[in-house]
């Protein structure tokens, strides 16, 4: 049964003078005066989200986490290794995409040897640079359509073309690539709904035109 209001939980140390978390909240306001649906969205603290326990998840119906900047890494990882857990419909935009492929890479056990399989940050500083997506899946394709494919990111990362070949294989799908032909949009085979973006959508978002990737989102809330 679809839902009439929706409770989203947003995974991040806020800041009010980040422009992105303040984006995040504007994004998720546009998206449901555009659904013409009620949202209460609540801002956990990533050291406070990873106390809960499982069934403290279940009070939600989608997980948002955030971009950062985060003060632990090791948490902002263990906390992502929790949500996808979860069969809560999850976005992540930002850092968090980096630490879904590391947690994979770690149930995984394919860095055995140390190796480093995605990169670090390959934005330099605290700056936003044009991302062109290129959709792949017929999803994305579709989502895309009406909506420019030139986003906004503060993070970037590569990953070796072994792992992309095991992660498509087993793990996840690319929904869409970037212009340097690196995986920018996945989602999780095995969840209902579960994609992360290492862009940050919801800076494009508008009241005229809110950002598809979080309707969508917001859409999957309303459904699953």
């Amino acid at each position: 049964m679809s839902k009439t209001s929706l409770k989203i939980a947003i995974i991040g140390d806020y800041n009010f003078t980040y422009n992105t978390h303040h984006a995040t909240n504007l994004a998720l306001d546009h998206a449901s005066h555009f659904l013409e649906i009620e949202i209460s969205y609540y801002w956990i603290k990533l050291s406070e989200a990873c106390q809960f326990k499982s069934n403290q998840f279940l009070d939600f119906d989608g997980i948002w986490i955030s971009p950062g900047p985060f003060k632990s890494p090791f948490l902002l990882t263990g906390m992502v290794d929790l949500v996808s857990r979860q069969n809560i419909p999850t976005f992540i935009t930002g850092e968090g995409y980096k630490a879904l492929i590391e947690v994979i890479i770690q149930r995984n056990n394919l860095n055995s040897q140390g190796e480093k399989l995605i990169s670090e940050n390959l934005v330099d500083g605290e700056v936003f640079e044009r991302m062109e997506i290129l959709p792949h899946s017929r999803e994305l394709i579709k989502i895309y359509e009406n909506h420019s494919n030139v986003e906004l990111t503060s993070s970037r990362y590569s990953m070796y073309p072994q792992l992309i070949s095991y992660l498509t294989e087993s793990e996840v799908d690319i929904e869409g690539y970037n212009q340097f032909e690196e995986p920018e949009i996945i989602s999780l085979k095995t969840h209902p709904f579960f994609i992360a973006c290492g862009f940050c959508p919801q800076i494009s978002s508008t009241r005229e035109i809110p950002h598809p990737l979080v309707y969508t989102f917001l859409k999957a809330c309303i459904s699953l």
